[in-house]
């Protein structure tokens, strides 16, 4: 493999990064019931704190923790809003990605590009020396290593612990998961935390990683909406959450090759194309076509792809338990 190919591929996991952890954290939220629609704006107010903080403490670390706080905060807004004061939870996300936006211009314009700390690159011994494949995957900043844990964590947690089960029970039937003794509301303000540190995380890479400083308008705005296609795209499973981030970064790298080159098409249409692909796969979900597919599949090949191909969301989501 050539060198200049596997720099493309480098630089598709890195930008993949906070996508796949934005996702895994809002693939956690939903599976509870709940919908984070702040995500936008969260990763953004995110990026700037841990930026500011890294910057004032040169600290990275607490950068990272700064940021996973202020995306827990966000996040239990929302749960509070919807289990305490009955109130919408998409409607209260979806004005929260907008104040979280624009606080985050705010408070940020005097640190627009400002030099400050980053994540250092670690090789992983052995693994690097690996042909190809360990210069693509192992030679990264450690966002890029936490999220591969997470993927590979947070599905063997979902669908191999007994957590994990009480929390896919809270967000399918949460009545039966009252009935069997799961306290459902505090199981929601846990996952639901958990969740918005990850995405608070996500923003932290942005900033402090692969997008390095803070700039206005924020460099990492839109990715927001992007991981919560991702998320529907992936069927909220984790690993096709993380394919889905991978896939989609790789529509940008491919696009960037493609406006290098002498090929002769139309920049919008390059820049359009991963949003394209976005909005194709969520009119396929929620026309059902998925569902009717694996239908029309031979019975052994049904049973073998529902599992893959399946992308019904919890029954649960965005419905109130009391």
């Amino acid at each position: 493999m050539s060198d200049e190919l596997i720099n493309i591929f480098n630089s598709l996991v890195a930008n993949a990064t906070p996508l796949v952890i934005a996702g895994i954290g809002e693939t956690i939220t939903e599976r509870v019931g709940v919908v984070n629609l702040s995500l936008d704006g969260s990763i953004i107010l995110a990026a700037m704190v841990a930026f500011v903080v890294g910057l004032a403490t040169g600290s990275v670390i607490a950068g990272v923790l700064a940021a996973m706080l202020v995306g827990a905060l966000v996040a239990l807004i929302i749960a509070v809003a919807d289990i305490e004061l009955k109130q919408d939870q998409v409607a209260i996300g979806f004005v929260l990605t907008l104040l979280c936006a624009d606080l985050a211009q705010f408070l940020g314009q005097e640190y627009t590009r400002t030099p400050g700390v980053q994540f250092p690159f670690v090789r992983v011994p052995i693994l690097h020396d690996i042909p190809a494949v360990g210069e693509i995957l192992f030679n990264h900043q450690a966002p890029a290593y936490l999220s591969y844990i997470l993927i590979f964590a947070t599905w063997y947690i979902l669908f191999y612990t007994r957590a994990g089960l009480s929390l896919r029970a809270v967000g399918e039937r949460p009545t039966a998961a009252f009935a069997r003794g799961t306290n459902v509301n505090r199981t929601r303000y846990l996952y639901v935390l958990i969740g918005g540190a990850l995405v608070g995380l996500a923003g932290a890479a942005y900033s402090l990683g692969i997008k390095p400083g803070w700039s206005t308008p924020p460099a990492m705005r839109g990715d927001g909406w992007i991981a919560l296609a991702i998320v529907i795209f992936g069927g909220w499973h984790p690993i096709r959450v993380a394919f889905g981030a991978y896939l989609f970064a790789g529509l940008r790298a491919l696009a960037s090759a493609i406006q290098r080159s002498d090929i002769p098409i139309p920049l919008v249409l390059l820049n359009g194309l991963p949003w394209l692909l976005m909005i194709v796969t969520l009119l396929l979900v929620s026309s059902g076509a998925v569902e009717r597919l694996l239908r029309a599949l031979p019975r052994p090949v049904q049973r073998w792809t529902r599992n893959i191909l399946r992308s019904d969301p919890p029954a649960a989501l965005g419905t109130r338990f009391e």
